[in-house]
């Protein structure tokens, strides 16, 4: 698992960005796939998930996910639920102790944030459509109501796919675009003409930044081109796969 110093440096707070290896699935799902939507067996996902919790000492029912649809919808955590109840949104945030937030990825951008003081947590899926939409500042703004303060919140981007490895196409860009011309910073030419490469983690710090956030640390890796360690939807298609792994990211207060 991968942890990033700007949450590592909360006293007590637990995170993790968990990579692909430790766990129980096989084929397309090796090892450490824990996302029940990705059409591997549930009991496999189960044991995975479970690992998981165990490295953050935490019991294997306060991990709390949902059905994450590219959204920016934020939901708050009371107590956790089991996985056939979980809602659709986004992103989640608690001031509970002992629940785990997860977030499952396999290319979008997974961010982790926490408010020390406030012991507020929050965590977000942004894929681009759901980062486009608002999902980062919907959380910010959630945690704000449930006490955290913005100039004391601290943000991490875990490992997505990387500007490298991310070809899209004009009609992309132009989406971008129309939303805000400055968000043309984030696309760089492609080898094939009227094609660009798109820098997700940088999108995505930049609307942690914009929803006033002023601590953001990002993880360097790319989930497209680091294949031993995570799973990659566009690797899967492109290869003419029809399912992948899910990883997981999850960020928890001490009970």
């Amino acid at each position: 698992m991968i942890t990033l110093g700007a949450l590592n440096d909360i006293t007590g707070l637990r995170h993790a960005f968990f990579t692909r290896v430790g766990g129980v699935s096989t084929g397309v799902y090796e090892s450490l796939n824990c996302g029940y939507g990705s059409g591997d067996v549930e009991g496999l996902v189960t044991e995975n998930r479970a690992r998981a919790m165990t490295r953050l000492d935490l019991k294997p029912d306060r991990l709390v996910t949902v059905r994450q649809h590219h959204s920016a919808t934020v939901v708050v955590v009371d107590e956790p639920w089991h996985h056939d109840d979980a809602p659709e949104a986004d992103a989640l945030v608690t001031a509970r102790p002992g629940i785990a937030l997860g977030i499952l990825t396999a290319d979008c951008a997974p961010v982790l944030l926490a408010d020390g003081k406030a012991r507020v947590i929050g965590a977000a899926h942004a894929g681009w459509r759901g980062a486009l939409s608002g999902v980062i500042e919907a959380t910010v703004q959630r945690m704000i109501e449930m006490g955290a303060k913005r100039d004391r919140m601290v943000a991490v981007v875990g490992p997505c796919i990387a500007q490298r490895s991310y070809e899209v196409g004009p009609e992309f860009r132009a989406r971008f675009v129309a939303d805000h011309t400055t968000n043309a910073d984030f696309f760089a030419p492609s080898r094939r003409g009227g094609h660009f490469m798109f820098d997700l983690t940088g999108y995505v710090a930049r609307r942690v930044g914009t929803g006033g956030v002023p601590m953001i640390q990002r993880a360097p890796n790319d989930t497209f081109a680091e294949e031993a360690r995570f799973f990659s939807h566009r690797r899967a298609t492109l290869r003419g796969e029809t399912a992948s792994g899910r990883c997981l990211s999850a960020i928890a207060m001490p009970a």
